[in-house]
């Protein structure tokens, strides 16, 4: 797939001095034969793209200024996508007032952020017998617009067709953003597309392009095998060319982008324009909405995650760039990932993920990472993956990426989620040990979590939320935490902070109120028409503090009136008594029985935690506990009413 804005009709305009030849070009290419007779003016003549060289329809408009004012001249110029503004070779004051009058012309009828490219045709070499090229490059060198310089004859039909076709392709591949005539170089903006080009197609990461890796590139920009015998004598143009342009027998960054250089300088710009367009480049070079963003949309109930596809693509990008084979991404190599990129695409993403003792990336926090901002920020994820190149092998898009898992309202039909990524809200009054949960997840040490708490509080850690892996009977699935503050006891939470998979609901029992906002949101959540499938109750000790949390399927939102209660008095006749759970030794067993709880979402509660128990999730006999919502709410309601 090529991605481009390339038009859909080439515009040429012909200008010059009256007897020029502009006319005569246009009927010979026409007719394939001189015509002794010819009109003042020709009429717009439009070329079908069947029998164009590069497949696009072509009109070509003729000016005659004896017939036209300078008005409608002017607007020709503003429709017109190339100028071709003819000379005879054989009138000096035709070629002087290119430089005098029709290009500032020109330039005064185009806008300024982008000059349309002109092609100067000398006309009638038929009449000399030398070249007047070398006379016009100074005009070109003052004029950067000027794309080249073409000697023809419509008289004797040489390089008729070719001034044409020179013309389309100053259109379909310009020579202005990728090459400067005065520095004769490519530009900066093409030297970074091309070396985002070069960092994809090496795909062992050592710098350099051998034999396999140009044979892949030269398959994804040009659809067919280089033979050996040319790729070969290419090495050896580099070789000869340019210093350091080939090393180990393989070309390097400096030689790749001489190659192309020289490509410009023969006149091949459409070879390096077929690459950047592969590539996703447009005529300004840059990339392409379609290319960065792949069409897919997430319907109401169903979420976004990574497919296998995905996930091996950047297993290997991490294997890449993981230069010192140390299973982590230290601040410079993970710098070097993203140095084609605009930024680190989670620079400001106020989430964390586990990393080594030194903060670093392992492989698990790289994949959390992209799990999350999949989840998140889908077309966030589109376009990182098409920066990184995931489209440059066998993908055209990153749809083969993403997988978009089944409306959650089947999940619960069919009694088991197919998601593997489960988010849960943390949600609770603040200082009361939510993000000392969030980080247990983690398995970051207890003294850091009571530092940190101390310093910035609860409800205002910058790492308010974190993700990580949990094993569900035996599979690896991804849970999401998010701390969800209560700041006032008679506000409703939002629609936004009650949407996820599962609820952990979190109460201070050192507090003498704390309990009250839990029993809110879950009376309130358990009358609403969505209300709640489960409830997980969990003793937690954080330091010296005793902690509880109670879990939710689908909490809803809901104002009730105050209720002055207890955990006791709350669960007092029910099947939830508090379970022991202690942050110092980092048991996993609560976070393997939220995911387990959103991978379920019919259970309505489990046994209890503790003890010897606390392995239930290897033999699945946890879910063998499961009891009915109705049952739940009916002794909710009925303490209600004593």
């Amino acid at each position: 797939m090529v991605y481009d804005s390339i038009p859909r009709t080439v515009r040429i305009l012909l200008l010059g001095e009256p007897g020029v030849g502009k006319t005569s070009l246009i009927l010979s290419l026409v007719t394939e034969e001189f015509t002794e007779h010819v009109p003042p003016k020709a009429e717009e003549i439009t070329i079908p793209a069947d029998v164009t060289p590069e497949q696009v329809p072509t009109n070509i408009v003729d000016i005659n200024v004896a017939e036209q004012s300078l008005e409608q001249v002017g607007e020709e110029i503003e429709k017109a996508h190339v100028i071709c503004i003819v000379f005879s070779v054989e009138n000096q004051e035709t070629l002087n007032k290119i430089a005098t009058y029709w290009l500032p012309f020109v330039r005064d009828n185009s806008s300024e952020e982008f000059r349309k490219p002109v092609i100067l045709v000398g006309n009638k070499i038929d009449l000399i017998d030398y070249s007047v090229i070398d006379n016009i490059w100074d005009i070109a060198e003052e004029y950067p617009e000027v794309d080249r310089c073409i000697e023809c004859s419509a008289k004797s039909l040489i390089n008729v067709s070719e001034m044409f076709y020179n013309a389309q392709k100053a259109v379909l591949h310009p020579i202005n953003p990728i090459y400067s005539i005065e520095e004769q170089e490519v530009t900066e903006k093409c030297k970074k597309a091309l070396t985002r080009i070069f960092k994809i197609c090496d795909l062992d990461g050592d710098g350099l392009l051998d034999d396999y890796e140009v044979t892949m590139f030269q398959k994804k920009c040009f659809d067919s095998p280089l033979q050996l015998q040319v790729l070969d004598e290419v090495k050896s143009v580099i070789a000869q060319n340019i210093a350091g342009g080939i090393e180990n027998d393989c070309i390097t960054l400096k030689g790749f982008i001489f190659l192309h250089c020289l490509f410009i300088q023969r006149g091949r710009n459409e070879t390096t324009w077929t690459v950047l367009r592969k590539f996703g480049y447009d005529e300004s070079l840059d990339l392409t909405p379609s290319y960065l963003y792949a069409n897919v949309k997430v319907p109401v109930g169903c979420t976004s995650e990574l497919s296998y596809k995905g996930q091996q693509f950047l297993a290997q990008l991490f294997e890449k760039y993981d230069k010192d084979k140390d299973g982590m991404l230290n601040p410079t190599e993970l710098k070097n990932v993203f140095s084609c990129c605009p930024k680190i695409p989670w620079h400001n993403l106020r989430y964390t993920v586990p990393t080594n003792e030194k903060g670093y990336l392992t492989l698990q926090g790289w994949m959390c990472r992209w799990t999350l901002m999949t989840l998140l920020d889908l077309q966030n994820t589109s376009a990182y993956l098409a920066y990184l190149g995931f489209n440059f092998l066998e993908n055209d898009t990153q749809k083969s990426a993403i997988h978009i898992t089944r409306e959650k309202k089947v999940d619960i039909a069919k009694k088991q989620s197919s998601r593997n990524v489960y988010q849960c809200h943390i949600i609770g009054p603040r200082s009361c040990g939510k993000t000392s949960i969030c980080r247990s997840f983690l398995g970051i040490a207890h003294k850091k979590i009571k530092s940190h708490a101390n310093e910035r509080g609860d409800s205002n850690n910058i790492e308010n939320s974190c993700i990580n892996t949990v094993l569900v009977y035996g599979q690896e699935k991804y849970l999401v935490l998010k701390e969800i503050p209560i700041t006032r006891v008679s506000d409703p939470l939002q629609p936004h902070e009650v949407n996820c998979d599962v609820a952990c609901l979190v109460y201070d029992v050192a507090a003498t109120r704390s309990f009250e906002y839990i029993a809110r949101i879950y009376i309130a959540a358990s009358n609403h028409r969505s209300r709640p499938a489960g409830i997980l109750p969990l003793g937690l000790y954080i330091t010296r503090r005793p902690l509880s949390i109670s879990a939710l399927c689908r909490p809803m939102v809901a104002i009730i009136k105050f209720i002055p209660l207890s955990w006791q008095q709350f669960s007092r006749g029910k099947t939830l008594p508090p379970q022991s759970f202690n942050i110092r030794e980092n048991k996993h067993d609560v976070f393997i029985k939220l995911a387990t709880m959103a991978a379920f979402p019919h259970l309505k509660h489990f046994a209890n935690l503790s003890g010897e128990n606390s392995s239930w999730w290897k033999a699945g006999i946890g879910v063998a506990a499961a009891t009915v919502v109705g049952l739940v709410l009916i002794k909710i309601f009925s303490f209600q009413k004593r």
